[in-house]
């Protein structure tokens, strides 16, 4: 066939495709019990077939977002008197706000941080969430606020060994370990109720080494560099545990033993804060943690779950978990899951199931973690091609407004980046603006530090509200939404 009878042909079907494209009817039509779609006529053809975008303003470029009107000030002295302290009562409608089960839920929380540096004590808050935390992302940025604000230092709870990098500290090590965890893929060795409270361990038998080195990232927090206070916390699975600590700066060791079967802890207090440390151990046990703190103040730890749904905390027991726990002094624990769940969550039944397993779930570390609050943080904006177009998944509202609902059922407060990166396919919009990836789902990581950045503020604004009512002598209303 000559080469112009053969464009003509191509050039006859794409135009007969154009024209059923165009005249098809957009709601589909039923062919034998199944609905059949034809995609609209691309912009190419027809320049009024915009792609669907969120309605809401662009984020700024800036990493620091603006902060909100609706978090003015909540204390201020009256006006006609010139001195009686006057509490504000202001509906937080922003989409950084919390859901909360009642309005003084963080109080107890907030008056542990303020005091944790005066009373010596290292108060952990423990940021549990799937790979949109990975390398500390979000989490470093709730770190430097804490600890900027209560005082403390260093990058909180790690493994043993490096599973997934981090740009909090550098790691390195090796020897007779197994890994064993409650999530990843199917390489992974699993052992019922052996993981401890980052949901893994490494099972010792033998010995084996780890080191800890300073975050080389540019722009780490200072306070994240150096640590002073270790904590190694086990389960002792036989006789002579060792374990010794060096620091590298002096050369100094300083060995230690537990000859107790059962979960544990060893804690080391350097008079001075170094760099780089490393740790020594042997026998038979379970390494849940090494916690790498810097003084009394807020320690905020890193668990990224890559692939997790959050339903993994119920797989260790009730009471071992709460004795791993109990090593801790735990103050918050943030649970941040239902990103992977997302496309498999296609109707009424199966948002149910998942709520109802989270509850759970909630439940879980609401027991085994008494002296805790509780805070989920529910799934970002996530896009799919829906009919050809980019745009959020149709259940998502569907199920943060069943998480949020399960969250506060459960006594714990909850927390969307759905509603805090601007709503309905805000993910488009993000992703114009270089803070998501090309699939839609992940933040880049200006994205994530912005993020972080929303997470802060509400939780500024949070403290805000209980400094107001503690020094108020007149009662402050705070409505829930």
């Amino acid at each position: 066939m000559k080469p112009g009878r053969i464009a003509l042909f191509f050039a006859a079907v794409i135009a007969a495709l154009a024209l059923a494209c165009a005249f098809f009817p957009r709601e589909g039509v039923t062919v034998a019990g199944h609905e059949v779609y034809l995609p609209g006529v691309p912009p190419t053809f027809v320049e009024s077939a915009p792609q669907v975008e969120a309605a809401v303003a662009a984020f700024p470029p800036s990493d620091t977002a603006a902060p909100l009107p609706q978090h003015a000030a909540l204390y201020a002295f009256d006006t006609a008197t010139g001195a009686l302290p006057v509490a504000h009562c202001i509906t937080d409608t922003s989409g950084i706000r919390f859901w909360l089960p009642d309005s003084t839920f963080f109080d107890a929380f907030w008056a542990a941080a303020e005091q944790a540096r005066s009373q010596g004590r290292i108060l952990r808050v423990m940021h549990y969430g799937d790979s949109q935390i990975e390398m500390d992302r979000i989490t470093g940025v709730l770190r430097a606020y804490m600890q900027r604000t209560f005082g403390g230092g260093g990058p909180g709870m790690m493994p043993f060994r490096t599973i997934i990098p981090t740009y909090a500290v550098r790691q390195y090590g090796g020897g007779d370990l197994t890994h064993l965890s409650s999530f990843g893929d199917s390489t992974v060795s699993r052992s019922p109720g052996n993981y401890g409270p980052m949901m893994q361990c490494f099972r010792l038998a033998g010995s084996a080494h780890t080191g800890f080195r300073e975050a080389s990232k540019k722009g780490i927090d200072d306070r994240v560099k150096r640590f002073s206070d270790i904590r190694l916390v086990y389960n002792n699975r036989g006789s002579h545990f060792k374990a010794s600590l060096t620091d590298r700066a002096t050369r100094q060791a300083f060995p230690r033993q537990d000859d107790s079967a059962g979960i544990g802890s060893l804690r080391w207090h350097l008079d001075s804060a170094t760099a780089h440390l490393s740790l020594n151990v042997s026998g038979s046990a379970d390494l849940y943690a090494v916690a790498l703190d810097n003084g009394p103040g807020v320690a905020v730890d890193n668990i990224p779950m890559r692939g997790c749904s959050g339903q993994q905390f119920t797989l260790v027991p009730a009471d071992r978990l709460a004795r791993a726990y109990a090593q801790l002094d735990v103050g918050l624990v943030i649970l941040q899951f239902g990103g992977n769940s997302m496309p498999y969550l296609r109707d009424d039944k199966a948002i149910t199931k998942y709520c109802t397993s989270i509850g759970r779930q909630i439940d879980h570390v609401r027991r085994t973690c008494p002296g805790a609050k509780v805070l989920f943080i529910g799934p970002s904006d996530m896009s799919t091609r829906v009919r050809g177009q980019l745009q959020t998944y149709p259940q998502l509202p569907a199920v943060i407004d069943s998480l949020a609902a399960t969250a506060l059922r459960h006594g714990a407060a909850y927390w969307s980046i759905y509603h805090a990166m601007g709503g309905y396919n805000s993910m488009v919009q993000w992703k114009k603006e270089g803070l998501a990836g090309e699939d839609y789902v992940h933040f880049t990581t200006r994205g994530a530090e912005l993020m972080g950045d929303r997470l802060v503020q509400a939780l500024e604004a949070s403290f805000n509200r209980y400094a107001a009512r503690r020094r108020s002598p007149v009662a402050l209303a705070d409505p829930l939404h």
